[in-house]
């Protein structure tokens, strides 16, 4: 099986080199709009629209005379900013036929837009602690040996201008032996805001809510910023101070999911079964959206899906309709009038347990009984799922190993 992964690495240019990265970057920038602006005017005139092939002809017809700086980096950073442009028109027009709502591509701005440029993989070359782009000299690498160089096919890299850093991006291909696709175990995870990861075997994952820890620094940052003249250096500082506080919330986000993953991931070969949230849906309301958008429910489940690929495992997504916290996990009755801010499911049956352990039992048992037989494959043995992983004695107990952990 081949397997594609990104590798991250902050670099450590010197002025040389940070004067050929911000040329490749505007010049990747400026053929992107240049290209935007010819498909523009084309349409207007009744043109067809050339692809990017056909924008990279007309670029070079006009480069020598009007953009002769571009010769000064590589080739590669104007030709990829065109298929970049290439894949957002097709995406648009794919969208017409369609009818979704896809927008039309923007001109891109340098001061609110991602400054990136893409090389090639066939044209880079990685050491251990340097890596070497076209018409540049060897840049160093912030960590080393992180980037594999030994066994791997490099696709392309892309460098990025963040704030008051350099960073490259290399996507590398290499084999691997296909994962396992029985499981040990099947899983319910119940997503939510005040846990975020509540898993049918009473494992809980917190919720660090890095947006609220940092609120009160970024205000006064906020503040601060206000304060300054328009147009100032001292209001380019406070730009940068800002920016750095935003970064470090969504460093600390990023990590924390993907630890959180890991640890699902890794401990067995699971079969993981997730509702289909509806997180467009639950930003509307204006009380939780930032509580929701701070729990990126989206981006855990993108990773369990891609990690279970890896490590073995699979992941299954049940209807978003389901109503696995009305429904009592006993008896499969079904609380019309719960709350929020009931924390504890109390049924008329007397079964009672904590509302989240409750809804990622019955995504388990949503999975058990509608999609999956009672008998599977599991490592190359018949394992029967027992009746006391069902029965509200056991579920109990859960609750209870739940209560002593929160406590």
């Amino acid at each position: 099986m081949i397997v594609s992964r990104a590798y991250k690495v902050e670099l450590r240019p010197n002025n040389v080199q940070k004067t050929f990265l911000n040329k490749s970057i505007g010049i990747a920038r400026l053929a992107f709009n240049w290209g935007l602006d010819f498909v523009k005017t084309s349409y207007d005139n009744g043109e067809k629209y050339l692809g990017a092939i056909g924008l990279h002809k007309e670029l070079c017809k006009i480069k020598k005379t009007e953009f002769p700086f571009m010769y000064e980096v590589s080739k590669l950073a104007p030709q990829n900013a065109l298929r970049d442009l290439d894949v957002a028109m097709k995406n648009f027009f794919r969208g017409v036929k369609k009818g979704s709502h896809i927008g039309y591509p923007k001109f891109k701005s340098k001061k609110n837009d991602k400054q990136t440029f893409r090389i090639d993989g066939a044209n880079i070359k990685v050491k251990s602690g340097e890596i070497k782009l076209p018409n540049c000299s060897p840049i160093r690498l912030k960590e080393k040996r992180y980037i594999p160089t030994s066994d791997v096919k490099y696709m392309n890299c892309t460098i990025s201008r963040e704030i008051d850093g350099y960073y490259v991006s290399v996507v590398v291909q290499y084999e691997q032996e296909e994962a396992d696709t029985s499981f040990e175990e099947i899983l319910g995870i119940d997503l939510g805001i005040k846990e975020l990861a509540t898993c049918s075997n009473g494992e809980v994952f917190h919720n660090p809510k890095f947006t609220k820890k940092y609120e009160r620094k970024l205000k006064r940052e906020q503040q601060r910023l206000s304060r300054k003249k328009l147009g100032s250096n001292n209001r380019n500082k406070q730009k940068i101070k800002m920016a750095k506080v935003h970064r470090k919330i969504r460093n600390n986000r990023v990590d924390n999911l993907h630890k959180t993953t890991s640890s699902i991931v890794k401990t067995k070969q699971r079969m993981i079964v997730l509702e289909d949230l509806n997180t467009k849906g639950m930003m509307k309301n204006h009380k939780l959206s930032k509580a929701v958008a701070d729990s990126s429910f989206y981006e855990l489940r993108r990773q369990l899906e891609y990690k279970t690929k890896f490590y073995g495992g699979d992941t299954f997504l049940i209807d978003r309709w389901f109503p696995s916290s009305k429904t009592c996990s006993s008896c499969g009755a079904i609380k019309e009038d719960l709350t929020l801010s009931d924390r504890i499911y109390h049924c008329d049956c007397g079964f009672s347990m904590d509302r989240d352990l409750n809804a990622s039992v019955n995504i388990q048992n949503y999975y058990l009984h509608t999609v999956s037989s009672t008998e599977i494959k599991a490592f190359g043995e018949n394992v029967r799922l027992g009746s006391d992983l069902l029965e509200p004695s056991s579920l109990v107990e859960l609750g209870n190993k739940l209560e002593a952990m929160l406590c």
